[in-house]
Parts: structure tokens; sequence; C-alpha cells
């Protein structure tokens, strides 16, 4: 069946925001009387949105979640874009096959999303940007991805989902959906590349 969409993870996907998310989330536990931010709790916070994120890093001090969600209100994510790199070739792929093909993005970040889009013109590459606040249930629930078809009245058998995570692997699993897993062998996927440039040459074959 004619592939119709693409949908693109933002963060390891679009973007190598591990170094800018570690600084913005260190950032705030320097606030309070906590260890620096361990290995796991670096992969949590790159698939999981900022409320769930925060809960998890003073998951041992719960007495702290609320003022610590509060605090992040006044930390200015775009203060560390400079720390955030934009992986190659995804613009190229959505170039050479777009508006043929929609684009779309699902992604769990909440309140520092609306200035990506601003800063990066994300929404001149994508038909359509579903973030958590749009959805009542975040990722891995797969309710942003059948937002998309919806409002894009495209059907899963004619979509494909690139993400980087387990979440992603679970979201795509849940949706029906072709999933290609980026720069991650670990994953139960359909498809592995490790470039866009690698994806580029397999489109017409998906």
């Amino acid at each position: 069946m004619k592939l119709e969409l693409i949908i693109f993870d933002c963060d390891g996907v679009l973007f190598n925001s591990k170094d800018a998310n570690i600084k913005y989330y260190s950032k705030i536990i320097s606030l309070f009387d906590r260890e620096p931010i361990t290995h796991d709790e670096i992969e949590y916070i790159h698939c999981h949105t900022a409320v769930e994120s925060i809960k998890y890093l003073f998951r041992n001090k719960p007495e702290l979640i609320n003022l610590a969600l509060e605090k992040a209100l006044t930390i200015d994510y775009g203060d560390f874009l400079e720390y955030l790199k934009i992986e190659p070739g995804w613009q190229d792929l959505i170039l050479a096959y777009r508006p043929p093909i929609k684009t779309a993005i699902s992604t769990n970040r909440s309140t520092t999303m609306p200035r990506l889009i601003d800063i990066f013109e994300l929404d001149k590459w994508f038909d359509i940007i579903v973030s958590a606040l749009d959805v009542r249930n975040p990722k891995p629930d797969p309710e942003g991805v059948f937002l998309i078809l919806d409002k894009l009245n495209i059907s899963k058998e004619k979509a494909i989902y690139i993400g980087d995570s387990k979440v992603d692997e679970e979201i795509a699993k849940s949706a029906g959906i072709k999933f290609i897993s980026y720069k991650n062998s670990s994953l139960n996927a359909d498809l592995y590349i490790d470039s866009f440039y690698q994806l580029k040459d397999k489109i017409p074959c998906i």
C-alpha cells in the first residue's frame, strides 16, 4: 500500500537533545539538595514529559515535587537550546518526498515545544505537530498518533513511525503502524537505520 505519512519522534530523532535535557534538568535539581542525574534518569527524561521527568527525578523526595514543578516554570529552556543539535538528513528526506507524502511529529515535549517550533521553523517542515500539550494521554499511549492520523485522514496502513526508544516501539505497536528504529538496534522494528540518508533510498519500497 502506498506510503502517505511519516511520523517522527522529536528528541533523539529530529534532534540530538540529550545534552540540552541533561543541563536543563540538572539546573532544576541544582536548586535542591539532590545528587547529580544518573544514567538511568537520563534515559527516562529523554522519553517522558517534563512533569513525568520531574516527578521521577524527585521520586525519593516526594515532598519536593510540587516545588520542583513550580521552579521549573521559572527556567527558560531557551537558555539550553545551544546544546541541541539537528540530526542530519531528515530535512533532505522531507524535501525529497513532501508534499505527496505528509510529515508529522509526535512528541512528549510539552511547554518547550512551542519554542522549538518557533526557533527551528518546524511548522514549515511538518503538516501537523502533536505534543504532550495536545493530548490527554502522552506517550507511550498512542493517542497522539491516532490524532495525527485522524487530522490528516490517513489510515495506519499508509503510515510509518520513526523513533529511537522503547516508548516509540510501544506506540507503533499499539497503533498498528510500521516502526523504523533510528540509531537503536536493540528495539523490535520493521527497519533499522543509522542515517536518514539510508531511509531516503528505502521510502519507495516501504
